[in-house]
Formats: C-alpha cells, structure tokens, sequence
C-alpha cells in the first residue's frame, strides 16, 4: 500500500461538512474515506469488502458501517453489487462533482 494517498479537494473542503456537520453522519465520511483509499489510493476500480472487514479496519461497529453505506449509496457517493445475494459486496466510489466532458 502507497505511503500516501491523494484526495480531491472537493472531499475534505465540502463533502467532510455535508457528512459531518448536516447530515449528521461521521461515520458515513469515515468508510467513505476508506473505500477512497482502498480504490482511488490503490489505483483500483472497485474493491470487494465486507460490513464486519471495514468494521475492523475503520474502528466503527458493523451496525455503524451498514447505517454509513446505506446512507452514501442514498447519495451517491457509492455504489454496490454483488455476485449473489450473500456475497460479498463489491464497491465503486464515485465522485459525482467530476463532471465527464460532454
């Protein structure tokens, strides 16, 4: 794992308020925070995680973890599938304020 990652702007200077500070949810920007390192800090697309591993690796409880995914697939800022419906969920972090030249 790279000894740093690289995080736009756009993250700590409006989303980290939004999450935080509104919508009330610290722990939404923590596994958000996370899954970025573990994609965009890796040079990945995607990365196939569980509730109870990010339960681990974050410090939050798996209850906490679910509530945080719910709420940044409700604003897309992630999305998920998987495989099957008791696999291991895969994610994509996406960052909806990077606009796609049309």
């Amino acid at each position: 794992m790279p000894e740093r990652i690289t995080v736009d702007r756009y993250v700590v200077d409006t989303l980290m308020g939004d999450l935080v500070g509104h919508d009330k949810r610290p722990s939404a920007f923590i596994v958000y925070l996370f899954l970025w390192s573990c994609t965009f800090g890796r040079r990945l697309r995607s990365v196939q995680v569980s509730h109870q591993g990010m339960a681990d690796e974050t410090g939050l409880s798996k209850s906490a973890v679910q509530v945080a995914i719910r709420s940044l697939l409700r604003r897309h800022l992630l999305r998920s599938r998987r495989a099957s419906p008791t696999a291991v969920p895969e994610y994509f972090v996406l960052r909806p304020w990077i606009r796609k030249p049309g």
